[in-house]
């Protein structure tokens, strides 16, 4: 399973798995295609959008486990 963390780039979990990307985007997360998405940790670019880090995180992990129970 992939387990995702905290200090983990954006861009990185998206290149593990593309389907990611609706739990980024409904977690408030819309920078996806920007710049900083290339270079941010998950736990940075929740502190300037005000997202709590650990429930996005918690989010993706249940999401690879779920397609690995698939």
């Amino acid at each position: 399973m992939n387990k995702i963390t905290s200090d983990m780039i954006i861009s990185e979990v998206l290149r593990i798995d593309r389907g990611t990307a609706p739990i980024f985007l409904n977690n408030g997360m819309h920078c996806l295609g920007c710049p900083s998405s290339s270079g941010e940790s998950i736990e940075d670019a929740c502190a300037i959008h005000g997202i709590d880090a650990e429930k996005l995180v918690k989010e993706l992990n249940e999401y690879f486990a779920k397609k690995e129970q698939a």
